[in-house]
């Protein structure tokens, strides 16, 4: 198993020849990976911290909490009230998240069949949404009831989508074939 960081010293040898580049610099790189979850209409304070714990443990870093910027009555959620959690990975942190992503999360996800190409949006950026926190192997499968989804966004200095998309896939990410 070749780990991202080491790929993507060689990246730059596979796409020379699709994308005409005279330069290691003009490769794209990763800058850095989000992963959030939001707490919907949880008032469960325990749930909450559930959810805090686990996506630090998957993650390797602590969260840092978001707040709603405007009370709205509908949602019974008031100005600054808690309504999500966020970590934002770079440097080695990021490579071994994503190293587990590929590797082992990713397969281990229920009928899972390749991350479709609209996931990566006109700048060059990969958003995935995880259903079930309960596919890496860092939490616990004690308390099933409280299981939560949430997204991944790998940021990348690709400069459109075609770029990206060649830059993901020889990363290692598992698109699905397109028909032709």
């Amino acid at each position: 198993m070749i780990h991202i960081k080491e790929k993507q010293n060689n990246i730059f040898d596979s796409l020379k020849s699709i994308f005409n580049y005279t330069n290691v610099m003009q490769a794209p790189k990763i800058k850095k990976v989000v992963v959030s979850t939001g707490v919907g209409s949880i008032k469960d304070k325990e749930k909450i911290k559930i959810i805090q714990d686990r996506l630090s443990k998957i993650t390797g870093q602590k969260t840092a909490f978001r707040v709603a910027k405007k009370s709205i009555d509908t949602f019974k959620s008031r100005q600054g009230d808690i309504v999500g959690y966020q970590v934002t990975l770079r440097g080695q942190r990021m490579y071994d998240f994503l190293d587990r992503i590929i590797h082992i999360a990713i397969p281990r996800m229920r009928d899972f069949r390749g991350l479709d190409i609209k996931t990566i949006d006109e700048m060059g950026n990969l958003t995935i949404g995880i259903k079930e926190h309960t596919i890496f192997p860092e939490t616990s499968d004690e308390d099933l009831k409280d299981v939560f989804g949430f997204s991944i966004t790998v940021v990348t200095s690709a400069k459109n989508k075609k770029e990206a998309k060649e830059y993901l896939k020889a990363l290692g990410f598992p698109f699905k074939e397109e028909d032709k």
